[in-house]
């Protein structure tokens, strides 16, 4: 790790993301897919998202983002937590970085490696991809009952 990314991560607090709390919902044709977040306490954000075509369930997943609380910014940490169909759960470890949002990364993951969220005006955006962000697949929600 090269001396610049080593002082960014370590100058970087973790902030559990307030501004994804909510209902957020895409659709594109007959394809939907919806995410719920909680709001921010106790060092955990709790979420829950599910796909479907029509009206057929094709899949779910439960989710969290924790943070660790440390003294130490150093060694504080957040991470993105994912289980599919309530399955495998598997950790996503906070990146941070130059771009705007939250990126979690789990290179040893097979699909996705990196999960990605941010803010566009009143969009929630999330993009998933493998490690170097090759691969990227995208949805730009709107808040649920807009």
């Amino acid at each position: 790790m090269n001396l610049a990314i080593a002082l960014l991560i370590a100058a970087a607090e973790p902030k559990l993301p307030d501004w994804m709390a909510g209902c957020w919902e895409f659709r594109s044709g007959d394809r939907w897919s919806e995410e719920c977040w909680t709001i921010p306490r106790a060092g955990m954000m709790m979420g829950s998202g599910r796909n479907g075509l029509n009206d057929v369930l094709t899949n779910w997943e439960v989710m969290q983002i924790t943070v660790e609380e440390s003294d130490d910014p150093a060694i504080a940490r957040m991470a993105f937590w994912g289980s599919q169909q309530g399955k495998d759960r598997t950790m996503f470890t906070w990146i941070p970085g130059p771009e705007e949002g939250l990126t979690f990364v789990n290179a040893m993951h097979d699909y996705p490696q990196r999960i990605r969220y941010w803010r566009e005006g009143e969009e929630l955006v999330a993009e998933i991809s493998l490690a170097d962000g090759t691969k990227p697949a995208r949805w730009r929600y709107r808040r649920m009952g807009n």
